[in-house]
């Protein structure tokens, strides 16, 4: 009981000193990879306390293989997630960190004109410079995810969103990703982040969504 009591303290003192400002709010918050540490040493010492004849080395043992663990895929996200921060800035790409995973929105004024599944030529820039930092942290499998907006109908915009992540996912590849990090998922209509009855809101949902995974 004591030893559980010093690991939690131990976990909860670490979360509080990588408290940090984040640059793009202003705000504090615990980073990633402090999160990451404490959830692997908590889960490590969970299971070393369940698995070990000596629970209070077991738990010990356990709480420092899950953090290093933890904390390791949460500090590798981080440097990942500020690369791609600053390489994409002003460019139209939303970068949304979900946990330990990356999301890039990619919204249709820079990605395909309406009823096509060819990419723009200006987004082919983007395009490289995701590249870039996708080759540097190879540690990372990559979904794309396609959308239309709802012209047309469901069969037609069904097979438009999958030729459009196709798209995506083949440029990847020719830019030296290896294909066994890519999947390539198309959604049609459905999901839709903005109105479809407006200008604006389709050129929103026709869009290319890409998520990054920690492997």
């Amino acid at each position: 009981m004591i030893i559980s009591r010093l690991v939690v303290l131990g976990l909860l003192s670490s979360l509080v000193a990588c408290s940090t400002i984040d640059p793009y709010t202003g705000e504090q918050k615990t980073s990633n990879t402090a999160k990451g540490a404490g959830i692997g040493a908590l889960s490590g010492a969970l299971l070393g306390v369940a698995t070990s004849k000596d629970k209070s080395k077991g738990a010990i043992t356990g709480a420092l293989i899950g953090g290093a663990v933890g904390g390791g895929v949460g500090y590798y996200m981080d440097r990942q997630e500020a690369e791609l921060r600053t390489q994409l800035e002003g460019t139209g790409v939303k970068v949304r960190r979900e946990g330990n995973n990356l999301r890039l929105i990619m919204p249709g004024n820079i990605t395909f004109a309406s009823g096509r599944a060819e990419i723009n030529a200006g987004f082919f820039e983007v395009l490289n410079s995701v590249g870039i930092i996708l080759k540097k942290f190879e540690k990372t499998s990559i979904k794309i995810s396609g959308y239309t907006d709802s012209t047309g109908g469901d069969r037609i915009n069904q097979i438009l969103s999958e030729q459009r992540a196709t798209s995506v996912g083949q440029y990847l590849f020719s830019r030296g990703i290896k294909a066994t990090r890519i999947q390539t998922t198309g959604y049609g209509s459905r999901h839709p982040i903005a109105s479809n009855s407006t200008a604006i809101g389709r050129e929103q949902n026709r869009r290319v969504e890409m998520e990054l995974l920690p492997v």
